[in-house]
């Protein structure tokens, strides 16, 4: 039998040949718009990251932070949906965003549209691209469940 130490070292030191590449992650942004054809233009980060922690939040969100790993199925989502995109990669998003609207007691009325970005900083400049945009939906038609 193998030692046990060897089977639990590679879960305590991860490889760093886990992840195929080292790329930014893409940042949802979402509008409200009055109507399908509007264009939108005040794009806003969705869940964006707090500047600061305090280490008592920190160390509560080691242990309990459901809204954290909602945040990363996220981001798989949009990477998934740039490499392939499909319906569900989209309705996953627009029903998450829909649903944050509504708990955060927006009024669901109007159409939303989202986008994915990709922010990176090249030398002293921070460039951003956008690599999707989703046509608009109706936020009375987006099941939030």
């Amino acid at each position: 039998m193998p030692n046990p130490l060897q089977l639990l070292l590679p879960a305590l030191i991860p490889s760093w040949n886990f992840f195929d590449v080292i790329a930014p992650s893409p940042r949802v942004e979402y509008a409200l718009t009055a109507s399908a054809d509007a264009r939108p233009e005040a794009w806003r980060e969705f869940r964006p990251r707090p500047e600061r922690l305090s280490p008592g939040t920190m160390a509560a969100r080691m242990l309990w932070n459901p809204r954290w790993n909602e945040s990363l199925f996220l981001v798989s989502c949009a990477e998934r949906l740039i490499d392939h995109p499909t319906a569900h990669g989209e309705d996953e998003i627009f029903r998450r965003i829909a649903a944050d609207l509504a708990r955060s007691g927006e009024a669901l009325d109007g159409w939303l549209a989202f986008r994915l970005v990709f922010v990176a900083r090249e030398d002293e400049v921070i460039t951003r691209e956008v690599l999707f945009e989703a046509a608009p939906r109706a936020l009375a038609e987006i099941d939030v469940r």
